[in-house]
């Protein structure tokens, strides 16, 4: 892998909003202001809410659409691991996921494929940081907000090193650009436990679900992802892929102890 702020930059963007989506192109814009090399492979269609899932069932196809840009019938982790391995010409120094549609924050970023594909890339060895503009149904997304103050952002951050096994989480108040209150680094929150289910009937008269908005606002402990952007801030969150909980080694560990003993015997 390369070290960051070491030698020039081969940016792949990439998102889960699909190859047509104004945030990839909002994404591209911004990586364009920080290297010339820039690559672009996106899924086909829309694949919102395909975590860190692989097309496994079925042979994944790919479309060039110009220059540098390609589709892939498949998940945002189909199409950084086919760019990373077969696509892109080289080796990939940064990978930039989004912009999404929506924020990306708390539990979020176990369900959201702008952050698999950050995922992806850093399971690969590739610097990651995925990133996303909040919004609200029924109202414009304020995709300059996060056009103006990316870049700048992505710049410190590729400056220094981040651990192996880590990516960024970025998330985009929704706010105007000039009315972001700054910077804040965060962890990650927690939502209000459950989605809002809408129960609708079809034409035959059989009941169909939809998974509706998400959790209302409420207060968020200070410090979370959550926290800032419900202030205005932008959030920058560091996700470490082992989801090991090293407090609990030690108590399991002792608990199973006598039976490994056991089987020794």
């Amino acid at each position: 892998m390369t070290e960051a702020g070491e030698g020039p930059l081969r940016i792949l963007v990439t998102n889960d909003d699909g190859i047509h989506a104004p945030g990839l192109k909002v994404l591209e814009s911004i990586a364009r202001r920080l290297a010339e090399d820039v690559w672009v492979v996106a899924p086909e269609t829309n694949q919102s809410g395909a975590s860190h899932s692989l097309t496994l069932s079925r042979p994944l196809r790919i479309r060039r659409v110009s220059k540098r840009h390609f589709a892939v019938d498949g998940t945002p982790t189909d199409c950084v691991l086919l760019a990373l391995q077969r696509i892109v010409e080289g080796p990939v120094t940064l990978l930039l996921s989004g912009v999404n549609q929506g924020s990306n924050l708390g539990e979020d970023v176990t369900y959201s494929g702008t952050v698999a594909a950050a995922m992806e890339a850093t399971v690969l060895g590739v610097p990651a940081i995925a990133i996303s503009q909040a919004c609200r149904n029924g109202h414009p997304v304020k995709w300059r907000t996060a056009e103006t103050h990316a870049p700048g952002i992505l710049r410190r951050l590729w400056a220094v090193s981040w651990p192996e096994g880590v990516l960024i989480n970025i998330n985009f108040p929704d706010r105007l650009a000039q009315s972001v209150r700054g910077v804040r680094v965060t962890r990650q929150g927690k939502h209000k436990v459950g989605d809002a289910l809408v129960e609708r009937i079809d034409p035959r008269g059989q009941p169909y679900y939809w998974i509706g908005a998400l959790r209302r606002e409420e207060e968020w402990p200070e410090g979370t992802d959550l926290a800032a952007i419900a202030s205005g801030y932008i959030s920058i969150t560091p996700v470490h892929l082992d989801l090991t909980h090293h407090q609990s080694l030690t108590f399991l560990r002792k608990m199973f102890q006598d039976d490994t003993e056991s089987d020794r015997h």
